[in-house]
């Protein structure tokens, strides 16, 4: 999930190589509404085994109330900092 701050707006993706796509959301070339918005900043990401389970979970979240995606974001990173550094995906 890409935010552009704390409790901003957010974009939820799915991608086989998380950290490729972090950085085109990051420089401006992930996708039209993170560009607009400039949700720059990775806030939250779970690996799956699949694609398919991934766009499952994708699909799901998406239909997901705005205050259950940010429970499930603060669960793991409450401050909503940027994760891309992290990674090891």
């Amino acid at each position: 999930m890409m935010s552009d701050r704390y409790r901003g707006a957010i974009y939820t993706g799915v991608t086989s190589s998380i950290r490729h796509r972090a950085w085109q959301h990051r420089i401006g070339k992930g996708g039209e509404f993170t560009s607009k918005y400039r949700l720059t900043r990775l806030v939250y990401a779970e690996p799956h085994d699949t694609i398919d389970t991934a766009i499952a979970r994708e699909r799901a979240i998406k239909k997901w109330r705005r205050t259950w995606k940010i429970e499930l974001i603060e669960s793991v990173n409450p401050d909503w900092i940027d994760l891309f550094e992290t990674l090891n995906m």
